[in-house]
């Protein structure tokens, strides 16, 4: 090194491997949105899963859109239509099931 120049700082020292994990602070809006989406996702996947099969199904299409009457009809589109729902469910369980990240610990 030259007279005149500066040193390089010093490495920064070594982080220890027991430093505890910061956790992300969550507010009051973040725990609402995650109830709210839960509860969206499994009212939505009810509906889907049991309005197919209900006779209140063939008539609303009956009158909101008589040419769709022969696919409603069919039981694979009602089947289609409830997978949709149970997709919902599962999303709406894992949602609940991850609302325990707001717990206190």
């Amino acid at each position: 090194m030259m007279p005149g120049e500066h040193e390089p700082p010093a490495a920064a020292p070594p982080a220890t491997e027991n430093a505890p994990a910061l956790r992300p602070g969550y507010r009051w809006y973040h725990k609402m949105s995650a109830v709210l989406f839960a509860t969206f996702c499994l009212e939505i996947g009810f509906f889907l899963l049991i309005f197919p099969w209900t006779s209140a199904a063939g008539d609303f299409t009956a009158f909101a859109w008589p040419r769709w009457r022969a696919y409603w009809d069919n039981p694979f589109v009602r089947g289609a239509v409830s997978g949709l729902g149970v997709v919902n469910l599962y999303i709406a369980f894992v949602e609940i099931y991850r609302l325990r990240r707001f717990a206190k610990r």
